[in-house]
């Protein structure tokens, strides 16, 4: 969840610096031609846009995430992990099996059959097979088989949570990319009034009906607008590169992402209720069902740390035999075969281990147990309560984005229509150059507006589909 908090300030962000940079050129025209011709010449090798080939949907570009990113694949890998420490506490239920083999010789002076140190040499060799199970031992390995088989089902939550803040990511990602192809249209859309301006003052100056100075306002406005045009361009490669390195695929990769329809959710948005969704969210959001299950894993831990309290009785036999020569000796040595069929010996017992004292190593064990039952415990209401939080934000920041769109557009529309009247008096002469500067800045700033406010409503609506667990789509 904080990701989400992290990716809507990013977001935020990004759009206002795109503004700030967008009015700040209108006050910096000097060298910008050339920067505007240079900067033209590198995006024709670099900008997507030129050689767009694949056309993206929303859904297509979370499955190739989901597919290539590696942070996928490593919480799969402890997912594996987490199925062989499951499978391994079941074995540890059934009985050990163990063999031997032991082979010794020495010579020397050693002490005879007779009683008397002579010297001798003597071989040995002896075969063993021990098995052993534990009757009882506080329940421990029972327990324990109970906390392996839900940490393997928070592994694999765990995955579904990294795949949901992916999802997340990308969503931001793709968005940002329509944002700029917005604004570099946008910006496109300035150059081209700009341009055609310029050309019309140089007539009227060559006529005789304009001066220098309207002139040389008309040639700052159009490099101003080259140069939002270099900037968002720019802008507009680098968020191609975002997303394609969030995909994982090669840097290189020329696509293009499909548009969204903004008008289709508009209507919807008053029927949200934001107590439903916490409902809904608290049975299907990752992040919630992780934390239940960690508190889960932690109880039965604690169980299993209270088995070490307990005594433990085992059950153990034995099977083996030994061969035994001797070079020296003056009794006949017998045969392998006889001696091993001859020094035969079984043994079956019973073991029981009653902890008395350890160091308090056995209790201590428990206290850490049930303090982290109660640190998980906390986690799950805190997260609990961040989803609480976040949800009824989100709703009131979706309410506050459809109205801010509304007043956006209109806006826009109203700054379009005085425009193109300051326009249309300014070719007549009838309007001075700093009145229609103003009035074109006016009108690029709520374009701008209601550019960042679509898809800022785009966004917090697309927020609300994945607290629901919806299927992203545009």
């Amino acid at each position: 969840m904080h990701v989400l908090r992290n990716l809507q300030n990013s977001i935020n962000c990004l759009f206002i610096i795109a503004k700030q940079i967008f009015m700040k050129q209108v006050a910096n025209s000097s060298f910008l031609k050339l920067t505007f011709i240079f900067s033209t010449v590198f995006l024709v090798g670099l900008s997507p846009l030129s050689y767009a080939q694949e056309v993206i949907t929303i859904q297509q570009a979370i499955d190739k995430t989901l597919t290539n990113n590696l942070q996928v694949k490593q919480s799969q890998l402890s997912e594996s992990l987490s199925d062989e420490n499951l499978k391994q506490s079941k074995l540890a239920l059934y009985p050990s099996l163990n063999s031997g083999v032991n082979q010794n010789m020495n010579w020397g002076r050693n002490q005879g059959v007779s009683g008397l140190f002579e010297n001798t040499q003597r071989y040995n060799l002896s075969t063993s097979l021990s098995s052993g199970v534990d009757l009882f031992n506080g329940f421990s390995k029972v327990n324990q088989i109970k906390q392996n088989k839900i940490l393997l089902d928070a592994g694999k939550m765990n995955t579904d949570r990294v795949k949901n803040d992916l999802i997340l990511q990308v969503i931001t990602s793709y968005l940002q990319i329509l944002y700029n192809k917005d604004f570099l249209k946008a910006a496109q859309d300035q150059l081209t009034v700009a341009k055609q301006l310029l050309n019309q003052q140089q007539q009227l100056l060559d006529e005789g009906n304009k001066t220098l100075a309207d002139l040389s306002q008309a040639k700052s406005q159009t490099a101003t607008a080259e140069l939002n045009v270099t900037n968002s361009a720019n802008a507009l490669s680098i968020s191609y590169l975002t997303l394609a390195q969030l995909m994982d695929v090669p840097s290189s990769t020329v696509y293009d992402v499909q548009l969204p329809i903004v008008n289709s959710f508009t209507n919807t948005i008053s029927v949200v209720n934001p107590e439903e969704i916490y409902r809904d969210a608290l049975t299907t959001f990752p992040d919630i069902k992780l934390a239940a299950l960690n508190t889960a894993a932690s109880k039965i831990g604690v169980d299993v740390a209270i088995g070490g309290l307990y005594p433990r009785l085992s059950l153990n036999g034995s099977y083996g035999t030994s061969y035994f020569y001797s070079y020296n000796s003056l009794a006949p040595n017998q045969t392998l075969n006889e001696q091993f069929k001859n020094n035969l010996g079984k043994g079956i017992g019973i073991n029981l281990q009653v902890p008395i004292f350890n160091g308090l190593r056995a209790r201590s064990t428990v206290t850490r147990a049930k303090i982290n039952l109660l640190q998980t415990e906390t986690q799950e209401q805190l997260a609990k309560n961040n989803l609480s939080k976040i949800i009824y934000q989100a709703v009131a920041d979706l309410k506050a984005a459809e109205a801010r769109y509304q007043s956006t557009t209109n806006a826009f529309l109203a700054q379009k229509d005085a425009y193109y009247v300051i326009e249309e008096r300014y070719k007549v002469g009838l309007v001075n150059s700093l009145d229609y500067s103003t009035a074109q800045t006016n009108r690029n700033k709520a374009e701008i507006d209601v550019i960042q406010a679509k898809y800022d409503l785009l966004f917090r609506a697309k927020v609300i589909d994945y607290y629901l667990g919806k299927q992203i789509t545009f």
